[in-house]
């Protein structure tokens, strides 16, 4: 089916158009999800956040009788938006989210135009000391928060501190430097 036959068909039957729509789109939009949350999500939690997908299209489209351009694009949207707050909630719940995963992300979400590798030293020297020094042996030599914590003379629960704030500073940073 066409979009344009999907949305007659949801305007007209909106059970039968959902389930016509989430035929056609499911591989779409798990694919959708897989990309942007595949590092950090289960698969049961990627199938979750799909079906939470399709309700948010279903719901969305009946206040607005199903007034979509496309329901590709509409799907594309809100599953975007959708990933976004499932890693947003993730990151909060996570006490370390791997520093390899935050910079994926944040590249599929389009704010790193430039050279990434570069963009991202920057920033972790920019955190000065001792957060670029924590970050460089967290996540470039793999060292244990407790490891790191003894070599420095900080306590393990500071570093973790530091690390959770740090990937905060370097998501700012990061953004702030896309809009520039």
């Amino acid at each position: 089916m066409t979009d344009r036959e999907l949305l007659e068909l949801l305007r007209k039957d909106p059970d039968n158009g959902l389930k016509n729509v989430v035929m056609q789109y499911s591989a779409y939009v798990m694919k959708i999800a897989y990309i942007k949350l595949g590092s950090i999500c289960t698969t049961e939690d990627m199938e979750e956040a799909v079906s939470d997908i399709f309700l948010k299209f279903f719901n969305t489209g009946k206040k607005s009788g199903f007034a979509f351009e496309s329901v590709r694009g509409s799907l594309s949207l809100i599953a975007g938006r959708h990933c976004v707050d499932v890693f947003r909630s993730r990151v909060k719940r996570e006490k370390d989210i791997p520093l390899d995963e935050v910079i994926e992300f944040v590249a599929d979400e389009s704010i790193i135009k430039e050279d990434t590798n570069s963009a991202i030293a920057m920033a972790i020297k920019s955190l000065g000391e001792p957060d670029s020094s924590i970050f460089m042996r967290k996540y470039f030599f793999g060292q244990k928060s407790k490891d790191i914590a003894a070599d420095l003379g900080l306590k393990p629960n500071t570093v973790d501190k530091k690390i959770s704030r740090g990937l905060k500073k370097l998501k700012e940073i990061l953004m702030k430097e896309a809009e520039e």
